[in-house]
């Protein structure tokens, strides 16, 4: 098997570390570290990798002042409580970028939201209503 491990750099790990498990509805733990955190799902699989712009030298991680943070990069995840991701997510910000709908491609309901540094979240439900 293999698997991706999506990394993004962000101003404020434990910030964002923590978004992102109200979004996932994740019990609330501390990252790692103060500079890389990884979500991580029950069964062990990586989530999504939260790395703090700046920390280290990776060249693409430098500062979110070379780009537009998120331009190029859609951060699409499948869900399988569309539902109360969706109340979550509204919790989390003021307004969605996309309101829920179905996506036609994929037969399931999703809808989008930015986080913290501005990258654009898509959440897709994981099975067809």
């Amino acid at each position: 098997m293999k698997r991706t491990w999506t990394i993004i750099g962000v101003a404020d790990v434990a910030r964002s570390f923590k978004w992102y498990q109200s979004l996932f509805g994740q019990p609330a733990t501390l990252p790692a570290h103060d500079y890389f955190g990884q979500l991580v799902d029950p069964d062990g699989t990586v989530l999504l990798c939260l790395h703090q712009w700046g920390s280290h030298e990776h060249p693409t991680l430098t500062s979110p002042d070379h780009a537009q943070p998120g331009n190029g990069l859609l951060l699409f995840f499948r869900v399988d409580d569309f539902s109360e991701a969706l109340s979550r997510a509204r919790a989390l910000v003021s307004r969605l970028e996309e309101e829920p709908q179905m996506n036609p491609n994929t037969g399931t309901m999703e809808f989008a939201l930015r986080d913290p540094d501005g990258y654009y979240v898509m959440v897709s439900a994981l099975a067809a209503t």
